[in-house]
């Protein structure tokens, strides 16, 4: 009976040792062999380092390739988040999902990539550039998780940068031993040496090195519009996608110095050396409304001083959420007839008069309404002042849209369609917080949604089968897509609105896209 029982255990042993096990998938890199996680039918590789550690003494300096390793580097689990204040169960409307968890590190210099298993061709590429105002976020941010993406046919490539003071310090010291770099803007640098990265290394992830499209919100789109304008790019990315961001008006390089030496004598910091030799938590800046806020600057060799012009001309698909303004300022829907008057003369200058007429402000309603009237139409006025400026360097297409669809959640009615709230619903990740009761709606939306982006991705173009037409952004007839269960294009703005919004423009000022 023993010989019995240990012939069965041998029998089963075998059949254990020759059922076939799954490879974990791997890609070769410029620096070494990578080692990810396949979850369905998809390929992850996590927190894969693009340059070397922006550490010691290389903290606030130009990144480097890199190093080369041997063997096989795991890359199942994200790599640290950059240096950070972090709110891990989120703030306003931005619950968790949206938010760094933590284990943040100046050592996080790391990018992430989904791509399909099987694969048919070299795919489209996206890389997304986070938002967080230059002064937080993350690639590892669980809205961002390229998985449905991928399982629809991209190669996403998700990326840390540096930020805050870490990213964007600008100081006399660094201009001078600055050398042949940009003396400022380091986090830019950082995107473009994972631009470069992508460029030398996405084949052997199934990515089309000659089809990649940048994509950011918020400070990601207005790192984008930088991109887009800086010659350090030019080359490396051939389509791009602005959200909630538009270009702004440049610090120049003195200006930022001076804040950065005025830094420095706050920390004690008699030197450059000195702040370099203080502990990244000594760095964080102080709060209040006076405090420096560290964004990037024109330093005259990355991106260039004086007007925007286009050193990419590439196709763009750029817009806004209806009410962006929600969580980024206490005013926003208020029925207070003063505020409404003050964001009249805001948004329209010396035209605030013929502005009111505009805007039926009789009932304390009709001022709610208004206000956030106001806010959206100045948004869409940025919008198409900024294409008609393009338009003079630029031929490749623009694609404006304007997200107005209201993603379920705590306190969904005060928040609305607010800032970043269209993210989920490009990337398919809905999921990413089942506190949040999505209808099927939203998940029938969402992949309507990424069916555009997708299409915009491989092509240039949003428009594709069973999709309701996406106009082309023209300055005779301006036209958006209104995102909301079922899309539609319109008028970008009322006519008399429009026109009294590029005589703002034309008189010298400048529609915030906020």
């Amino acid at each position: 009976m023993k010989a019995v029982r240990a012939r069965r255990a041998a029998c089963c042993l075998f059949l254990a040792t020759t059922v076939p096990v799954e490879a974990a998938p791997r890609a070769v890199t410029r620096s070494g062999l990578v080692e990810g996680v396949q979850e369905g039918g998809v390929a992850v590789f996590r927190g894969i380092p693009y340059v070397r550690p922006p550490v010691g003494p290389d903290r606030w300096r130009a990144p480097v390739p890199a190093p080369r390793w041997t063997g096989v580097r795991p890359a199942t689990r994200f790599g640290h988040s950059c240096w950070q204040a972090v709110s891990p169960k989120g703030f306003g409307p931005w619950t968790h999902e949206y938010v760094v968890a933590g284990d943040i590190s100046e050592d996080c210099l790391f990018l992430n990539v989904w791509t399909p298993v099987k694969r048919a061709g070299p795919r489209p590429v996206l890389v997304w550039i986070h938002g967080g105002g230059f002064n937080s976020g993350s690639g590892a941010i669980p809205i961002y998780d390229g998985a449905a993406l991928a399982a629809r046919g991209a190669v996403v490539v998700t990326i840390n940068y540096r930020v805050g003071v870490f990213g964007f310090l600008s100081h006399p010291e660094l201009t001078g031993e600055a050398g042949g770099n940009p003396p400022a803007n380091f986090g830019l640098m950082d995107i473009v040496a994972a631009l470069r990265w992508v460029k030398a290394n996405i084949a052997s992830f199934g990515g089309d090195p000659g089809a990649v499209t940048i994509a950011g919100q918020s400070a990601g789109a207005m790192a984008v519009h930088e991109l887009v304008a800086s010659p350090a790019a030019k080359g490396l990315f051939h389509r791009a996608i602005g959200e909630s961001g538009l270009p702004r008006a440049l610090t120049p390089l003195d200006q930022a110095e001076a804040q950065g030496v005025a830094f420095a004598k706050e920390k004690g910091a008699a030197s450059l050396a000195a702040l370099r030799a203080m502990p990244a938590e000594a760095l964080q800046p102080s709060q209040g409304a006076n405090a420096v806020r560290f964004v990037p600057v024109a330093d005259g060799r990355l991106l260039p001083a004086g007007p925007w012009r286009a050193a990419s001309d590439v196709p763009m698909l750029v817009g806004l959420n209806a009410d962006e303004g929600s969580a980024l300022g206490e005013d926003y829907g208020s029925a207070d007839p003063a505020k409404l008057s003050d964001l009249l003369r805001t948004s329209f200058g010396p035209l605030a008069g013929r502005a009111a007429a505009l805007y039926p402000s009789s009932t304390e309603s009709e001022r709610a309404v208004a206000n956030e009237q106001v806010r959206r139409d100045r948004g869409l006025g940025a919008i198409d002042i900024w294409a008609g400026r393009r338009a003079a360097t630029a031929r490749s297409p623009v694609y404006a849209y304007l997200f107005t669809h209201v993603l379920p959640g705590p306190d969904a009615s005060r928040w609305k369609a607010f800032h970043s709230s269209e993210i989920p619903y490009v990337f398919g990740t809905l999921a990413a917080s089942p506190e949040r009761p999505v209808t099927t709606a939203d998940s029938n939306l969402s992949a309507v949604v990424s069916s555009y982006w997708l299409n915009f991705i491989t092509r240039g173009d949003p428009n594709g089968a069973g999709l309701p037409e996406w106009p082309a952004l023209t300055q005779a007839a301006p036209r958006a897509l209104f995102i909301d269960n079922v899309p539609q294009a319109k008028p970008l703005l009322r006519p008399e609105t429009l026109a009294l919004l590029r005589e703002y423009a034309a008189r010298g000022g400048e529609p915030s896209a906020f």
